[in-house]
């Protein structure tokens, strides 16, 4: 059969979906592997992260039952879902690529105040300490205190790949944004589309 038709458009939606089951247990996966070896010690982000890819793939289990079943209201709620993604997911992506330099250098300093065990965990892996200065008690946990050799501010550090990591979430983000708008058309299509396999009077 010809792509376009129902059984290509069946197995494209249901690759899809399935790419983003692997995608959502890959983040649980990393998630959890960065927590278990101590890189990330805040629960917040690994919660945050792994209720995301929870929620992805709850929205991929959906879409693949539709798929197969070619289930109308599984299908239509999945459309749905799928394009508030969509929009959520764009934005986000446009505006991590639109960022200067000063709005980085704030949105850093942000999230650096609100989670003591980030700072914790960002002063112990770059060996700095404090955000816009070194602070001059000894609460840092960075090794250079023990031999006093602090001279950097962690925002310093941060600040220099900010912008690659920015740009590199965004371009990632762009590109799984469109896949979404791929996956909407795809669920449109096939649900307007009459399974060749059922009673030719059967009810679309």
């Amino acid at each position: 059969m010809v792509c376009g038709g129902f059984v290509c458009i069946k197995n494209s939606l249901c690759g899809l979906n399935i790419l983003y089951v692997l995608v959502s247990l890959l983040l649980i996966g990393v998630a959890a592997w960065g927590k278990w070896f101590g890189l990330v010690s805040s629960i917040q982000v690994v919660a945050g992260v792994i209720g995301v890819s929870t929620f992805l793939l709850l929205v991929a289990f959906v879409g693949l039952c539709g798929a197969l079943k070619h289930h109308q209201v599984l299908l239509f709620f999945y459309m749905i879902i799928l394009f508030m993604v969509f929009i959520v997911q764009f934005s986000v992506s446009g505006a991590c690529l639109a960022l200067n330099k000063d709005q980085q250098y704030h949105l850093l300093e942000v999230g650096w105040n609100n989670s003591v065990s980030t700072q914790r965990d960002v002063e112990k892996n770059l060996d700095c300490c404090g955000f816009s200065h070194v602070p001059v008690n000894d609460t840092c946990a960075a090794d250079c205190v023990r031999n006093q050799s602090c001279n950097l501010a962690c925002g310093d550090i941060i600040q220099q790949h900010a912008q690659e990591v920015l740009h590199f979430v965004g371009g990632i983000g762009l590109f799984f944004s469109f896949t979404e708008v791929l996956g909407l058309c795809l669920t449109y299509r096939y649900r307007n589309l009459k399974d060749p396999r059922s009673h030719p009077g059967a009810f679309l």
